[in-house]
């Protein structure tokens, strides 16, 4: 029997305020929906439980929203990548907006295996101050360990932590934190490090750093 001929899309996404409490499990089934709106021919996995092969490649925390998002969907048969990229957006719900669809090499690792890290920004409408905010960072950064507990399990959140600095031009904090399997940092628990209320604060998740971006070196 011969293979079936599927090919593998991905999909740069931001996920806006209207699904910002929306849990990974439901953004999930909401994809699944906008492409059966679609009438994009959605792929299926095999085996006596089929699911559609869609893979978001890192899970948003709740309560944030973010830009530049990545999604991978396998469809039956050639599909332009212009054409998926509209027909999605003329179906997407409120809450996500499609940026842009390309073609991927099937044979391309899984996007959870190549996702390293995640940036985020965190808007607010007042905060300490600028110069307690820079030194509250120096204290965080300058630890040794941050022993925190998350879901009843011990761990330290320190090398979490890749990057992080304070914009007095925009008052945003800015913060790259590891998005690997078993080594994922959320931006709440950095700003209750931080001695900051998170529930106070919006934190937008910008970008994914792929592996292949990591080993990418500059001309």
């Amino acid at each position: 029997m011969a293979e079936p001929d599927r090919r593998r899309y991905r999909v740069t996404f931001a996920k806006t305020e209207a699904m910002r409490f929306t849990g990974h499990l439901d953004l999930h089934r909401a994809w699944e929906r906008t492409f059966r709106r679609a009438a994009l021919p959605l792929a299926y996995s095999e085996g006596f439980n089929p699911q559609p092969k869609i893979n978001i490649g890192a899970a948003l925390p709740l309560g944030c929203v973010s830009d530049g998002d990545l999604m991978d969907v396998w469809l039956e048969g050639q599909v332009d990548p212009l054409e998926v990229e509209a027909s999605l957006r003329a179906a997407a719900p409120p809450g996500i907006r499609v940026e842009e669809v390309r073609s991927v090499e099937a044979t391309e690792p899984v996007l959870q295996r190549l996702v390293q890290a995640a940036v985020f920004e965190v808007e607010w409408a007042d905060h300490p101050g600028p110069d307690e905010i820079e030194r509250r960072i120096a204290a965080l950064i300058g630890s040794a360990q941050l022993p925190r507990v998350r879901r009843g399990k011990s761990y330290d959140l320190r090398p979490l932590i890749e990057e992080i600095r304070f914009d007095q031009a925009t008052s945003k904090l800015w913060m790259r934190l590891a998005a690997r399997a078993g080594a994922t940092g959320r931006p709440e628990e950095v700003l209750d490090a931080l001695g900051l209320d998170p529930t106070a604060y919006l934190a937008r998740r910008t970008g994914l750093v792929l592996a292949e971006e990591e080993t990418a070196q500059p001309g």
